[in-house]
């Protein structure tokens, strides 16, 4: 495409994630259109075109494809989805903003990581890990990079939801919840992760009764910097992202202050967010047009299939040790390809980021 012509986007998914980025392209994002909604429920493919005048709506992605002219794909569907969509994307030279995870499977994301290199000059899929984008882990890694308060020594990471959804099994806390911590680890120390083990503390009686939770997910990384990560998804009072980095000389938070606090009656207090959504809007917003500009260059602008990949073989070591109880060590089968080596330009030229 020109990279003067606006990018043609089909969200393939129309949940609250597919609807909420068809809404963001439409009212937020410059220099793209959502061109076409693919959901198999028709009530919902109509509801978020709504949201986007002149897109049409399609029951799979290959009938979109036939019907209109597509640029780039937003995939919001449940992970084990992904895979075909990210193979049609490839083979049809598409740019994709792949929401998390790439895969469900470690073996499955690098297939994709092998098939990106054979079907593309330069990386073309960017994967939503939108954290990277928000300002406060922006500043926790610049912290970490200018030395100013010594080595960076642990991370404290909770991440608590209201309640979950039907069916929310006990991989999911990794594979669609610490999944998001799993990538920020290496994004904050500069280093990846080596090993991984679940302790599980007493069970909340309000979560489901097959459901084990909260956990606590102990990373180490190759400096043997340790990141805790509270997964607690039955927390009833709303959802809570919230990073504590311990340094030599200093102690930095973030996500405790993303409410105003109001005194009162003689009470002070202050809220929290309700969703992902309010949380992290922001974040999302600077994700989809960081994309968005790139791709209208052919390229990326955030984490890579390589990042995905990554990040799928730690989920798959947490996952074995929610099972075992042991330490489990993190073993990636292929060192980085040179694919995927950052290559920051000045030029205007398209980014192609694996740290954002």
């Amino acid at each position: 495409m020109s990279s003067t012509e606006n990018l043609r986007v089909a969200v393939v998914g129309a949940g609250m994630m597919g609807a909420d980025h068809v809404r963001r392209i439409t009212a937020t994002i410059s220099n793209a259109d959502v061109v076409a909604v693919v959901e198999p429920d028709e009530a919902r493919a109509a509801a978020a075109a709504a949201l986007a005048p002149g897109a049409i709506t399609a029951a799979s992605f290959d009938e979109a494809l036939e019907r209109t002219e597509i640029d780039g794909v937003i995939i919001a569907t449940p992970g084990f989805l992904h895979e075909p969509i990210l193979v049609t994307a490839l083979e049809r030279g598409l740019a994709v903003l792949c929401e998390k995870p790439l895969t469900t499977s470690a073996a499955d994301s690098l297939r994709i990581v092998e098939l990106e290199q054979q079907h593309a000059a330069r990386p073309v899929i960017q994967v939503g890990f939108m954290r990277r984008f928000d300002a406060g882990y922006k500043e926790l890694r610049a912290l970490r990079e200018s030395g100013a308060n010594g080595a960076l020594l642990a991370l404290h990471h909770a991440h608590r939801n209201p309640t979950t959804p039907p069916n929310f099994s006990e991989s999911m806390l990794i594979h669609d919840s610490v999944i998001h911590e799993i990538d920020i680890i290496p994004f904050l120390t500069g280093e990846a992760i080596t090993s991984v083990e679940v302790k599980k503390p007493r069970k909340n009686s309000l979560a489901p009764a097959d459901l084990p939770e909260p956990q606590f997910v102990l990373f180490t990384t190759e400096s043997g910097t340790m990141a805790i990560v509270e997964i607690n998804v039955n927390a009833q009072f709303g959802y809570q992202v919230t990073t504590d980095a311990v340094f030599e000389s200093g102690v930095a938070y973030i996500g405790r202050d993303t409410a105003p606090t109001i005194v009162s009656a003689g009470v002070s207090g202050q809220g929290v967010t309700p969703s992902f959504k309010e949380r992290f809007g922001a974040a999302y917003d600077e994700e989809v047009q960081r994309w968005v500009d790139a791709a209208r260059l052919g390229g990326i602008d955030g984490p890579s299939a390589w990042d995905g990949y990554t990040a799928s073989v730690v989920a798959e070591a947490a996952v074995r040790a929610q099972q075992s109880g042991a330490n489990e060590s993190v073993e990636y089968a292929v060192a980085k390809p040179s694919f995927y080596a950052e290559a920051v330009t000045e030029t205007g030229a398209a980014h192609v980021l694996t740290e954002a």
